[in-house]
């Protein structure tokens, strides 16, 4: 299994900043492919807000490009979404989540599965 433990939401003003943390433990993190931070605001859908994969490549929504920056740290098993230049319409539920992909991580065999955190409320002031 993955446990992913967010961190980082909180309130701030429009133009500001927050870094977002989803700490991903247990045996299946050998098993992570692809992570991704997701948003829900009140009434809407949950939109993919950014993805990085493996390697180190990302992809963002248009709303975010050039304001957000997805990362990811492997030995710590962590995620990260730098929120610059904060806007109200940013204002959402944040969830991180990992996907994990079938096959042989050494003996240790991985199932297919998405594992998602709990949400971290990010709230923009006007």
């Amino acid at each position: 299994q993955v446990q992913l433990v967010e961190s980082g939401g909180g309130l701030v003003q429009a133009g500001g900043s927050l870094r977002l943390s989803c700490a991903a433990s247990g045996e299946s993190t050998v098993c992570i492919s692809a992570m991704n931070w997701y948003r829900q605001a009140p009434g809407k859908e949950r939109e993919l807000v950014a993805v990085i994969y493996s390697g180190g490549s990302s992809n963002y929504a248009d709303s975010v490009k050039g304001r957000f920056t997805i990362s990811r740290d492997n030995a710590k098993n962590t995620l990260y979404l730098q929120m610059n230049t904060l806007e109200p319409e940013d204002t959402a539920v944040y969830y991180c989540n990992a996907d994990t992909v079938a096959g042989y991580r050494g003996s240790y065999f991985c199932i297919t599965k998405a594992y998602w955190g709990q949400g971290t409320q990010v709230s923009v002031s006007s």
